[in-house]
């Protein structure tokens, strides 16, 4: 059987619980002639859930468990007695997980935050007791009302990884080496195309225990954005990135020009998401030890003027200064950003005393 790692579209069907019945009761106790009608309600079925966790990165379980049912409530009981409500089906789901409703093709709604919830199925109200329908002209009713039964939907979920730092480049551009250099992740690394089939997620960390999430995107190619290859499956993960990484065969891998490929993968990424342009993002020359290297990179520094970073993710070499770079940028700044709107809060709060 084939051994599947990740999976970021499944189909999950899932059914609510029932409400309980309602009960027809009468008070039969000694001394108490004619007690009337004491038959108690039904419990509310469960819902079905979803919930957002940090600790999910794929909708790998939900693939192996596509239904999912909360119970069915309990029915009232005389006395009164109310039945025992169910509880609700907790499916717990990774962030960036976006609910499609199978049949409508509409977008439920989407998790991003973790202990996010999103209610996909209502469990169904109990039913009414006898006791509920008496009334001067009915002083011992036989009525009562069936628990309405809970909601029955089929969804399509599909994941958008939420990653901090998404890495963007051609097959066989090393995007796999240099995530295995700078994170915890241990990707399949193979010198020919395509050896990542599905996204990787590793987590980066600095010695003051600040961490950067990345996500290695599986190697696009032109007309992605047209579904050509994997181009959706693949691109759409690309959207939640708060920072991109080009990642470039600067060696110009089987007569690949790199200055042509950044500009394709630029307009790729454009024609999937407009608002993608407005990412930020870094461009790295990888494999600067192979022959030919520095002379692709003089053309692409005299075609572009976008700033490079040079590296040989095989050899571990020029890492440093990607590090120091999106330490800037996600952390440094950030705390600039922060400390700037604080001071600027003060004086306001000055001006008005």
């Amino acid at each position: 059987m084939k051994h599947v790692v990740f999976k970021d579209r499944v189909k999950l069907y899932a059914r609510a619980g029932n409400g309980g019945r309602g009960s027809v009761s009468f008070r039969r106790e000694k001394g108490i002639p004619k007690g009337g009608p004491d038959g108690g309600d039904g419990g509310h079925g469960g819902s079905v859930i979803l919930r957002c966790d940090v600790n999910e990165d794929s909708l790998l379980p939900i693939y192996y468990q596509p239904h999912v049912k909360a119970r069915h409530a309990e029915g009232g009981a005389g006395q009164n007695k109310h039945g025992a409500n169910s509880a609700d089906c907790i499916v717990k789901v990774a962030p960036g997980t976006v609910v499609i409703d199978a049949e409508t093709e509409e977008v439920v709604g989407e998790l991003t935050k973790d202990g996010e919830e999103l209610k996909i199925c209502q469990g169904g109200h109990g039913g009414l007791g006898n006791v509920r329908f008496k009334s001067s002209t009915n002083q011992a009713p036989r009525q009562y009302s069936p628990g309405v039964e809970g909601e029955e939907k089929v969804f399509w979920l599909e994941l958008k990884l939420m990653a901090d730092v998404g890495l963007v480049g051609y097959p066989n551009a090393g995007k796999s080496t240099l995530l295995s250099r700078l994170t915890n992740a241990h990707p399949k690394i193979a010198p020919y195309p395509f050896t990542t089939i599905n996204p990787i997620v590793g987590t980066m960390e600095y010695p003051n225990f600040s961490r950067l999430k990345f996500a290695d995107i599986p190697g696009l190619i032109e007309g992605a954005h047209d579904g050509v290859g994997l181009g959706h499956q693949f691109l759409r993960h690309i959207e939640r990135s708060r920072f991109i990484i080009f990642v470039l065969d600067m060696a110009g891998t089987d007569d690949r020009n790199p200055t042509d490929d950044f500009m394709h993968l630029k307009e790729e990424l454009r024609l999937h998401l407009d608002d993608l342009q407005y990412t930020p993002y870094l461009v790295v020359a990888n494999k600067m030890d192979s022959p030919g290297a520095d002379e692709k990179l003089a053309e692409f520094k005299t075609r572009t003027d976008e700033n490079i970073l040079e590296i040989s993710a095989e050899l571990g070499e020029g890492l440093e200064p990607i590090k120091d770079y999106l330490y800037k940028h996600f952390f440094e700044t950030r705390k600039i950003i922060q400390e700037t709107a604080e001071l600027e809060a003060e004086l306001e709060n000055a001006d008005e005393d």
